[in-house]
């Protein structure tokens, strides 16, 4: 039943869905999912009414973008008329409905919003019949943390109506003004306020020069969000050669691709740069431009090699030049930044999966650059993790120090040895039985505190927990770890960004002193049998092999 209010807003009953906790990403299901009738409209008043109970909504703004996959744009229409149904003072909405996740943290925290929906699943296929997501952005430009989150939940189990407006839909292909009511909406810019923060940290004039030099390199946008912003930062402001950034065009689909900055997935990248006639430097970015790839020619810079050469070299960026304040790692990141911390002298943190747990040690001044095992990397300039600036981090390493990303790679290794390191995705799991073998090898743990692997005594058996220096908020179940005498690592954790079934994430670390180039595979090769055996791999779901390894 739909009843009009006497101000015009429209009151539609509902009944709750059983599936709206947010994951370490916000809410995210098949597109089918949110285009059925009342799913999106029910999470979405969750959300403000979360927000109302802390703001008066008639004094906030509200970001709106996505990262153009199937079913972006009538998903931010709907929401447009339910945030001036419920009392939104301005609504800031993305030209054509395109903001990519580090663009939407540089606006909230720009325009001093109260937050931002990003309608994104980041690097998970796009499509009808593929995946779609919300998150809510709270207003230091980060995820919401865990406590809002869940207060989100709890209002979806038992809402019973959502807010509307009767109105048309709104052209998003142009900047303008609109005033509905007492809400002003308007539609932005949205590289404006992202570029401009970028040109503040990097010197662009130093990366112009690279360019110039004949320096070559190819981005890959995947046809994703950032195919707009890599265009116009790489070509047209740095000067890079017309047709450095390929798959430049958002798609809703992402072209039929998988838009996951990986080994497998950016394939054809990959293959270009082991070409005879490859360019000096190549990356790329996912669906919704927060993680990236960093490859040189016939090399591949894992990710958590990539966090620790960026601090290493932090100084050679303006934005860092005075130091850092400290570091912060996600626990199943290669412990290669922590050498370097302590190289440096300052603290490195280590917390759970997900960006959200480095956003209070970034607002209190503990932590000035942090990573994840996942692709992900950024700093305290935002509150999520950005790809297009690890990008830049790296040319500005390559423009200062003259190295390519594979010399850099092995001063690196010379310097603070090599973890040789790989993460093992094992996707489409029955989920129940995914969580079944994770909490039996939970329950073993006691007994593993005694064992050996790979000829080294284990030291360390748990079930990661993570309590904050700053807030005091714990988190438990961040993932199990085995860990040895000689600082090799095994880490196992289910994974909370699919939509179908279970991935289950198995993480190798063997660290060597003298570590040098190379294939990491036959290093690792005895910590990958014991985990497949810890696991029962074969026995319980038949996998003789991950899915995606990378």
């Amino acid at each position: 039943m739909t009843a009009t209010l006497a101000n015009g807003i429209l009151e539609t009953a509902t009944t709750p869905f059983p599936d709206q906790r947010p994951g370490t990403s916000g809410l995210r299901r098949k597109t089918r999912a949110f285009m059925q009738p009342r799913y999106l409209e029910n999470f979405v008043q969750a959300v403000f009414d979360v927000a109302a109970a802390d703001a008066p909504l008639a004094r906030e703004t509200l970001v709106l973008g996505g990262d153009g996959r199937y079913f972006n744009v009538p998903a931010i229409q709907t929401i447009i008329r339910m945030a001036i149904a419920n009392g939104f003072g301005r609504i800031l909405v993305a030209r054509d409905g395109l903001l990519s996740t580090p663009a939407m943290s540089a606006v909230i925290r720009t325009r001093m919003a109260l937050g931002g929906l990003m309608l994104s699943a980041s690097h998970n296929p796009g499509g009808i019949d593929a995946d779609f997501g919300v998150k809510f952005n709270v207003r230091n430009g980060g995820p919401a943390p865990e406590e809002v989150t869940e207060r989100i939940y709890r209002r979806t189990l038992e809402i019973d109506r959502f807010r509307s407006v009767r109105l048309a839909d709104l052209d998003l292909g142009r900047e303008s003004d609109h005033q509905v009511g007492a809400t002003r909406v308007s539609v932005f810019d949205p590289l404006a306020d992202y570029v401009a923060l970028l040109e503040r940290l990097f010197d662009f004039g130093a990366l112009r020069a690279l360019f110039r030099g004949g320096f070559r390199m190819c981005f890959d946008a995947m046809h994703a969000v950032t195919g707009p912003c890599a265009v116009h930062i790489l070509e047209e402001r740095l000067g890079a050669a017309a047709g450095t950034v390929v798959r430049a065009q958002p798609l809703p689909d992402f072209g039929g691709g998988h838009p996951d900055p990986n080994l497998v997935h950016a394939h054809a990248l990959v293959e270009r740069m082991n070409a005879a006639d490859a360019p000096d430097f190549g990356a790329a970015c996912d669906g919704d431009g927060d993680r990236n790839l960093i490859l040189g020619r016939g090399c591949f810079v894992s990710p958590g090699d990539s966090l620790a050469l960026i601090v290493e070299h932090a100084r050679r960026i303006p934005a860092y030049r005075d130091g850092l304040a400290g570091v912060a790692r996600s626990m199943p990141t290669s412990t290669a930044l922590d050498r370097v911390a302590a190289s440096l002298g300052i603290a490195c943190y280590e917390t759970p999966t997900g960006w959200k747990y480095f956003g209070d040690l970034l607002d209190a001044g503990l932590c000035s650059i942090c990573g994840e095992e996942s692709f992900g990397t950024g700093s305290d300039h935002l509150r999520e993790k950005d790809g297009l600036w690890a990008v830049l981090c790296w040319l500005s390493i390559i423009a200062a120090t003259g190295m390519t990303p594979a010399r850099a790679l092995d001063a690196h290794w010379r310097a603070f040895g090599r973890s040789y390191y790989q993460r093992h995705d094992f996707e489409d799991l029955d989920a129940a039985a995914a969580a079944e073998a994770v909490d039996a090898l939970r329950q073993r743990l006691p007994a593993l505190a005694a064992a050996r692997f790979a000829g080294e005594a284990v030291v360390l058996a748990d079930d990661f927990a993570y309590r904050s220096p700053v807030t005091g908020a714990t988190s438990e179940h961040g993932g199990i770890r085995i860990v040895l005498a000689d600082g090799s690592r095994m880490v196992f954790r289910l994974s909370g960004t699919g939509t179908a079934g279970a991935t289950l994430r198995v993480y190798l670390e063997r660290y060597r002193r003298d570590g040098a180039a190379g294939d990491p595979e036959p290093h690792l090769a005895p910590l990958l049998e014991a985990a497949h055996a810890l696991l029962q791999l074969r026995e319980r779901f038949g996998r003789e092999r991950a899915t995606v390894i990378t």
